[in-house]
């Protein structure tokens, strides 16, 4: 029951069971119902590294010129400035971001904005592959 009068009385009972067990290490204002256990930190680490190791796993068996992001892009390059109307008929500026998709996500699959060191997005190789690729393709258009 989430209802308003219920919440209080929570807060009240696990206030008094924190002063009977002579828990001194709560700070006021704090939710104990966020914090958890060394077993479900463990858990959560356990499981966070097999998704980890699973994810390294992901392209291991795919060409090299076909899962870096920025080989992926010159070729698409190559293709523009070698056969540009083909190149606008196949509209690989909309097919581009499904293209990437998942290659992206598993570049991200360990990035934690909430880290005290994490990369900026704007920091990370694909956003820098896809932001020159960008950029050679307004310069080309606006020739």
């Amino acid at each position: 029951d989430n209802s308003p009068e219920f919440i209080p009385k929570c807060r009240t009972c696990r206030r008094q069971a924190r002063e009977q067990s002579g828990e001194g290490d709560h700070h006021e204002g704090l939710s104990s119902d966020e914090e958890l256990t060394p077993t479900e930190v463990d858990e959560f680490q356990k499981s966070r590294d097999n998704v980890l190791e699973d994810s390294r796993k992901i392209f291991e068996d795919v060409h090299a010129d076909f899962c870096d992001i920025r080989k992926i892009l010159l070729k698409f390059q190559e293709w523009k400035e070698k056969l540009p109307d083909s190149y606008c008929d196949a509209y690989i500026s909309f097919c581009l971001p499904k293209l990437l998709n998942p290659l992206i996500r598993v570049q991200l699959i360990s990035w934690n904005p909430l880290e005290q060191n994490f990369t900026e997005l704007e920091e990370m190789p694909w956003f820098r592959a896809i932001e020159e690729f960008s950029d050679a393709e307004n310069v080309s258009e606006s020739k």
